[in-house]
């Protein structure tokens, strides 16, 4: 067991990483699992439970950290008047479907396999959202029929796979179909609540190898625990930012940000 030097400080970094990515999930609509997968990455292997499941247990106990986070930014969201439940009735099947698929296939991936496809899925939205120009539109409105029923369970699956929120995806992808900066933001975070419940009840059946202790499944209850009590109260300040913040200003935070998570994890998995 590593003595109290060695943890206090790895409880200080989840403490501000969780209170950060609460910040993120009401200002992005991330569901702040872009923040959490990495930190989470990074505490266990300090501790040596560095085992071949290792991404799996960070990918879960982040996205049951945006069940009650999204709950939270969604009701700030609502209060005035962002979010767009056509949109979210609409997308939430295929959503579902999607994010049970991406349980299926993440616990059959190795942990390296998974910090690559993380690395890489960040990399490619944060350039779109860093550099992507504002009047880049594929439609008017958001899509129907086949499109939508192609598109909604990729944003579920590719989003377990990453063990984040909506927001990743659904806000670029929102954007692009014409949906106002502010409520495409206010909209994805209804997006992690569709993706965080159903991944988190197949991921608590998972066995892990190697775990760190207290995890149910593949969910760190103490990390989860830390990590909730943090962004429960961060979040509702991230949506009042995203309502006093430029549109523009939100996609290049966002999409900087992107950047430098993708990079570092991919970093880690090629050169450890």
């Amino acid at each position: 067991m590593p003595d109290i030097m060695t943890l206090l400080p790895l409880l200080v970094l989840l403490l501000v990483a969780s209170g950060f990515a609460g910040i993120l999930a009401g200002l992005l609509g991330v569901g702040g699992g872009i923040v959490l997968v990495p930190v989470f990455f990074y505490i266990f292997s300090w501790l040596g439970y560095d085992g071949p499941m290792l991404m799996q247990v960070c990918l879960a106990t982040s996205l049951g950290t945006i069940i009650l986070t999204s709950l939270r930014s969604v009701q700030a969201h609502n209060k005035r008047g962002a979010v767009d439940w056509s949109i979210l009735r609409s997308w939430a099947p295929g959503i579902v479907i999607g994010a049970i698929l991406g349980v299926v296939v993440a616990a059959g991936l190795k942990s390296d396999a998974l910090e690559v496809i993380f690395g890489l899925l960040a990399g490619v939205i944060g350039l779109y959202l860093a550099f992507g120009k504002d009047s880049w539109r594929i439609g008017a409105d958001m899509p129907t029929g086949a499109t939508r029923a192609a598109l909604s369970p990729t944003v579920g699956f590719m989003s377990v796979l990453m063990g984040i929120g909506g927001g990743s995806f659904g806000v670029p992808l929102m954007t692009l179909f014409n949906v106002p900066m502010h409520r495409a933001v206010a909209t994805a975070a209804g997006f992690g609540v569709l993706i965080a419940v159903p991944s988190v009840i197949g991921f608590l059946f998972l066995k892990t190898e190697a775990a760190p202790p207290f995890t149910i499944g593949a969910v760190n209850v103490p990390a989860f625990a830390i990590a909730v009590s943090m962004t429960l109260i961060t979040a509702p300040i991230g949506a009042r930012l995203a309502h006093s913040l430029p549109a523009k200003s939100l996609k290049r935070i966002f999409g900087i940000f992107l950047l430098i998570v993708g990079l570092n994890m991919l970093r880690q998995a090629v050169w450890g």
